[in-house]
């Protein structure tokens, strides 16, 4: 049988070595038979499909440490029996018939495909249609061919110091966060933010940390999963009542959104952000701040981040997940000192942050301005989609009420009458993609209230339309 030449276009002749690898478990007996024995496995159990390619017999000779006669004779007995196919002058393959006797003795399981929505209105998702791919590109480009060579090694579990940098300016000018590169770690998103934040102060001796009563199940899971309480805060039109922090025994921090209260729109009172700081400051407890999506406010300028006004009691928690895309799996977290090496801590040798490519090219979106552009392009595409969406309300359904403030990436629907749950059960609901506010409800509050929770940045541009026609023809 003819040999063929290698992946690199280099003729077996010039090296014995040189060509695919393959993995066999041999089985005992003679060699000949355990290598055909191995193949057949190997097709059998799905790791050589249909089409893949072989190694020459030559190197894989080399690899098995046997003769070349012994593995041509194997392969030319294995095309025999049709479990693999190869013509003059060609490669050896796994043939199609192999392929066809596995799936008739044992198909594979078929995976049911999830429910594809009609229309994306899901809450927290941003339109990914409108990703900046040319001027990420371009950053990308820029970040590899100024990359030092450290770069490419183990990460430090705190983040590229090119990134902290950047976000240490970004930060302050457009947050007004206190932010030193040097009290930032960097983290894959808000998940494993809370995740290291929660960890490292059940280290430090903290027993709870409050939630508001209506947040992400998920953020609640991760500090029971660190052993901490997580008793709940009332939210009224003047945000988390954070006055009741002082009757909670144990509570060593409070978990807030104060910007713009995840889900119901609501921005911490001033004379709360105030008190919640006092609060911190008397007991040396800490707030951990989620900032969401601080950056897109449309009815004023974006209100400051809570962490100016304390950063000694405030950890900063901010991502691009809502800016940009959840893919690129990017966050940050602004500490305070003692808390920063605890929190880097808790990565260990497994931390999930993103690949160095990804936080150099931020790095260099936030510096060039693109990052301070792309906001406000898609601020001013958000406005109007809330615009158009709490007029069609207003005209359609006078009953449903938009809740909070203009601000976000979604609404929340308050139906006169209605029970949320019942609807959001709906199959005509669940195919816009919306929530009940039930599903964001901490389960030891006693909150009665309901409402519909409805994302409008997800469809792409062209699909905006229809979402919200979609909509309001389901509105009681």
């Amino acid at each position: 049988m003819d040999e063929i030449a290698d992946v690199a276009g280099i003729g077996a002749a010039r090296s014995s070595v040189a060509g695919l690898d393959l993995h066999l478990d041999r089985v005992g007996g003679r060699v000949r038979d355990g290598v055909m024995d191995a193949i057949r496995g190997a097709i059998r159990s799905g790791r050589l499909v249909p089409g893949t390619r072989l190694p020459s017999s030559r190197a894989l000779a080399a690899d098995l440490g046997v003769a070349r006669n012994t593995v041509a004779r194997a392969y030319a007995e294995l095309i025999a029996e049709g479990w693999l196919t190869s013509q003059h002058g060609s490669a050896t393959l796994v043939s199609q018939r192999a392929g066809e006797v596995v799936r008739s003795v044992a198909a594979p399981p078929q995976r049911r495909a999830p429910g594809r929505l009609d229309n994306d209105l899901r809450p927290g998702h941003p339109d990914l249609s409108s990703f900046p791919r040319a001027e990420w590109s371009r950053a990308v480009k820029r970040a590899l061919n100024a990359a030092p060579f450290e770069a490419f090694g183990y990460a430090d579990p705190h983040g590229r110091p090119e990134l902290r940098s950047a976000l240490a300016q970004y930060l302050a000018r457009a947050r007004g966060v206190r932010a030193r590169p040097c009290n930032i770690v960097v983290c894959s998103g808000a998940a494993e933010g809370v995740s290291l934040v929660a960890g490292a102060l059940a280290e430090a001796g903290v027993a709870a940390v409050a939630a508001e009563e209506f947040g992400l199940a998920s953020q609640r899971a991760s500090l029971t999963r660190a052993g901490l309480r997580r008793p709940p805060l009332r939210v009224d039109s003047y945000g988390a009542e954070v006055m009741a922090l002082e009757d909670m025994r144990g509570v060593g921090g409070v978990l807030l959104t104060p910007s713009h209260q995840f889900p119901l729109g609501v921005p911490l009172h001033s004379d709360r952000r105030a008190a919640v700081v006092d609060w911190a400051r008397r007991t040396g407890g800490v707030i951990i701040e989620d900032d969401y999506d601080g950056e897109f406010r449309y009815d004023r300028s974006p209100v400051g981040a809570l962490h100016g006004i304390d950063p000694e009691h405030v950890i900063y928690m901010g991502t691009a997940s809502k800016s940009l895309a959840p893919g690129l799996r990017l966050g940050w977290l602004v500490l305070p000192d003692r808390l920063v090496d605890a929190v880097a801590r808790q990565k260990g040798e497994t931390e999930e942050t993103s690949g160095f490519v990804d936080q150099l090219a931020m790095a260099v979106f936030i510096v060039s301005g693109s990052y301070d552009r792309h906001i406000r392009t898609m601020r001013a595409q958000y406005r109007r989609r809330r615009e158009q969406l709490v007029a069609a309300v207003a005209r359609s359904s006078p009953k449903t009420t938009v809740v909070g403030m203009p601000a976000g990436l979604h609404v929340m629907l308050a139906l006169a009458g209605a029970d949320e749950s019942a609807l959001s059960r709906q199959r005509a609901w669940r195919r816009l993609g919306v929530a009940g506010l039930d599903l964001y409800r901490h389960p030891e509050t006693g909150s009665e209230r309901d409402g519909l929770v409805i994302g409008f940045a997800a469809p792409a541009a062209s699909a905006w339309s229809a979402a919200l026609d979609a909509l309001i023809r389901l509105l009681p």
